[in-house]
């Protein structure tokens, strides 16, 4: 069973709480980042993008960006722009997203209640904490040298479990008996509530209840963050605290979750006419002209975009395999697409091939490739949370880019101090 624990919190004032709240580090470039902070000095980009304040020509790599971050960080804290929580505590965290920022007006919104806590390294590190992707040497490089640099756990780790009746009805009755902490509408319509759980019982109520019922729980989102803060404990051998011990997580119930597509874009035809791409597809798929753009409705079907005209392109049985990777999108795309006719062999270090998640939209695709930047697009039906649960539990690894999760939780509003 995973062990959990309360943890201090570094967060903001009520009053500064909508300002500070930001978007996870890796979800905006560094472009992206300082148009964001323009107007904003309490933005928490300040802190994990801290490139924002240093000229445009920086190695965002570079020691300095780090210890750029360690400043605006001990600026915010001596701003009174964040303050330490007086004890350990629990957070319940909401996320209330409209149902047509998915694009379908009529959606119902999607209400996802997680528990924010510390989650053990050691869960981590025996396989209680489960992956289902690999991580890079650079991105994690990147994560450690900020965890170390600063003092400070900022990206929190989104984990599923499989649901627990009991865990959802106290946390409701914690959520009823109280007002929010904090209570907002982002900017993107996203409304974040957090409460604060300080009473002993509670917290000891909570703790025992993971304890007993949760048996594994599973990185959602969040893989270089977890891998990093397992890391960092380890570099500080003799010298970690027993806050080293536990890293900033989330956990949401299974049942709550919602996993969008995560579509491709490929730069160039590897030498084939368009003509050449469709008879190569209609060798394992049917291949149908469509005159709208190509949103899949059902696993094994695919959209494909390329000199302006929509195709819905669909697996023929012979190619679908009987195990937990081979039945994915993303496998059966990869083998019978990516690799034979694109010469695409590994996606995650391969120029030629881009991601775009569902969020931004079919109109992202066509622009992409009318814009001449990209030649394909391919849209994908989403994995299921369960396959992502079937895939971890086996012990494998999904393709890179293969989950994208909204709505996504928010920077700043709770930290995780180390030091």
């Amino acid at each position: 069973m995973i062990t959990i624990a309360p943890f201090a919190a570094l967060r903001p004032e009520v009053t500064e709480a909508k300002a500070v709240a930001s978007p996870p580090y890796d979800v905006l470039n560094s472009k992206e980042a300082k148009l964001a902070t323009q107007g904003n000095p309490n933005s928490f980009l300040h802190i994990t993008k801290s490139e924002v304040d240093l000229p445009d020509n920086i190695d965002i790599h570079s020691q300095e960006v780090y210890d750029k971050a360690k400043e605006n960080l001990t600026a915010f804290i001596s701003r009174n722009i964040l303050f330490q929580e007086s004890k350990p505590c629990y957070y319940i965290y909401q996320l209330i997203m409209p149902g047509h920022l998915l694009g379908d007006k009529d959606a119902a919104p999607i209400n996802q209640i997680g528990l924010v806590c510390g989650s053990s390294v050691a869960d981590y590190e025996n396989g209680l904490i489960k992956k289902h992707e690999f991580t890079r040497p650079e991105k994690e490089l990147d994560r450690i040298t900020h965890i170390k640099t600063t003092g400070a756990q900022t990206g929190n780790v989104f984990l599923a479990y499989r649901n627990v009746p009991a865990i959802d009805t106290f946390i409701a009755s914690m959520m009823s008996d109280k007002a929010p902490q904090y209570s907002f509408e982002a900017d993107d319509a996203i409304q974040h509530n957090i409460w604060v759980i300080n009473d002993t019982d509670s917290i000891e109520t909570i703790t025992q209840l993971f304890k007993t019922h949760v048996p594994a729980s599973y990185i959602a989102d969040g893989h270089h963050r977890a891998a990093s803060a397992a890391k960092v404990k380890a570099a500080l051998g003799n010298h970690a605290t027993p806050a080293a011990d536990i890293f900033l997580t989330t956990l949401f119930p299974a049942n709550q979750l919602r996993i969008i597509d995560y579509n491709r874009v490929i730069k160039d035809f590897n030498g084939h006419t368009p003509a050449d791409i469709i008879a190569a597809l209609e060798k394992n798929f049917t291949v149908t002209p469509s005159k709208e753009a190509v949103k899949p409705s059902a696993p094994h079907e695919f959209g494909f975009y390329m000199n302006q005209q929509w195709y819905l392109v669909k697996a023929l049985e012979n190619i679908i395999k009987d195990d937990v990777l081979g039945v994915l999108d993303v496998n059966v795309l990869q083998e019978n697409v990516l690799t034979p006719i694109f010469n695409i062999i590994d996606q995650r270090t391969d120029k030629r091939i881009d991601f775009v998640g569902g969020i931004r939209g079919l109109s992202e695709l066509e622009k992409r490739v009318n814009s001449g930047e990209m030649a394909v697009a391919i849209s994908l039906y989403p994995v299921s949370i369960e396959q992502l649960f079937e895939v971890a539990d086996a012990g494998e690894v999904m393709p890179p880019k293969s989950t994208w999760f909204e709505p996504k939780l928010r920077d700043g509003l709770l930290t995780h101090l180390i030091n």
